[in-house]
């Protein structure tokens, strides 16, 4: 089981072009799309995660079962086939659905986004599970994954 907080990156200078980058952010979840909740089993009973209460956000059931050094895994389970994760699952089947990275100003890290022409899903934060605020980047902006941005 992880247990150790990961190294913090350290950057003090500026990107190529004179961008100024934003503080390092930290892994808080990746997100991974399941059709039942029978999942929960092999994070429970192999890396010893004990699962929170289920919450309902975005079309889904989202359990979290936290990892140590902060990062949690959050299973996704659609709630009607139409629903993000839903449509997801059709096309891609089970697996990771999206990686959520925190950071430290989530209205400065939408404005550097749109500043730099990479496409949001979200051009606003809204509320996520556990009234967290949350934006997410399109995965056309972002090498093909669908990245969460929160506080």
């Amino acid at each position: 089981m992880l247990r150790a907080p990961l190294p913090r990156v350290v950057r003090s200078s500026p990107l190529e072009g004179g961008a100024v980058p934003l503080p390092a952010p930290t892994v808080a979840h990746v997100g991974v799309a399941v059709r039942d909740l029978s999942a929960v089993a092999f994070y429970r009973d192999i890396l010893g995660a004990e699962p929170r209460p289920p919450e309902t956000a975005d079309g889904a059931t989202i359990v979290s079962l936290p990892l140590g050094g902060g990062v949690d895994v959050e299973l996704l389970v659609p709630n009607s086939p139409d629903s993000p994760v839903g449509r997801f699952l059709e096309r891609r089947g089970p697996g990771i659905h999206h990686i959520c990275f925190r950071v430290p100003n989530l209205d400065r890290a939408l404005e550097a986004c749109r500043d730099h022409g990479y496409r949001l899903v979200d051009e606003d934060p809204r509320p996520g599970a556990g009234g967290r605020r949350v934006a997410f980047v399109h995965p056309k902006a972002t090498a093909g994954i669908l990245l969460e941005l929160t506080e």
